[in-house]
């Protein structure tokens, strides 16, 4: 019998919504010196260098969506409002997003229908 199968709701322990909220530490489960390294590139990314700060933020923006990063969404959104970027600057950014979101939806379902040999429409 595989006990992972007979595994219920009632297995899952769930915080209770007395419990107070806990701080969720970031890069609690990274070696020191993977951290640092992490670090040196991602500050070395946003260097001065082509792109200004603002356009790095917004992309970060972008990019934080879509790999479904909250802190690093909440921080992003931070920095450009503090380089000045705009509502509609933000905004216009998460409908990009919003737009290689739902490509990609129809980018995996073009590729299963291609190996399952099928064709809806």
């Amino acid at each position: 019998m595989n006990r992972k199968a007979d595994r219920n709701a009632e297995d899952v322990p769930t915080p209770s919504h007395n419990e107070p909220e806990r701080k969720i530490e970031s890069y609690s489960m990274l070696a020191p010196r993977m951290k640092k390294i992490y670090f040196d590139f991602y500050s070395e990314t946003y260097k001065k260098s082509t792109l200004d700060r603002k356009t790095k933020e917004l992309l970060a923006i972008s990019a934080s969506l879509t790999a479904k990063c909250q802190g690093c969404l909440e921080g992003h959104i931070k920095k450009a409002i503090k380089l000045g970027a705009t509502k509609d600057e933000i905004s216009e950014t998460i409908a990009i997003a919003m737009g290689v979101g739902a490509a990609a939806v129809v980018d995996v379902t073009d590729i299963a229908a291609a190996n399952l040999n099928l064709k809806h429409y």
